[in-house]
């Protein structure tokens, strides 16, 4: 089965995870919380927690976006010279929304992946048994 026939009629890959969107029936019951996966979709029953979306997105993202607002925060420092409290009152929050919010993307990004290329849990033990 192609690609596109497999994700035909389904909103795209950013948009179904920003939104928390199942990839099953569309309904918006991906999430419990800003980044945390139901068990299963309230409308259709898919099984969320079958999937290993794992933390793997956290720590790249987290480094990455930290690498990004210490850049902005010196530049800020360079050009400006704010007091500390402004610093604070801009990054804090700041780093803590893009975080949020792009791992929520990235989480559902891979659960919509996941289920999309049928992905399973590897089977090497399996293939050196049979040999």
């Amino acid at each position: 089965m192609s690609e596109t026939e497999t994700t035909k009629g389904q909103p795209g890959l950013v948009e179904a995870a920003l939104f928390g969107l199942c990839p099953e029936c569309g309904s918006k019951t991906m999430f419990t919380g800003p980044a945390r996966f139901a068990e299963k979709c309230s409308q259709c029953g898919f099984d969320y927690a079958s999937f290993n979306v794992g933390d793997g997105p956290a720590a790249f993202l987290t480094m990455g976006l930290g690498a990004i607002v210490i850049v902005l925060a010196v530049l800020l420092e360079i050009y400006g010279n704010p007091p500390f409290w402004v610093h604070a009152l801009i990054w804090i929050p700041l780093t803590i929304l893009l975080v949020v919010v792009s791992l929520r993307v990235s989480k559902g990004m891979l659960l919509i992946a996941e289920h999309r290329n049928r992905a399973v849990e590897g089977r090497l033990a399996n293939k050196v048994d049979e040999s």
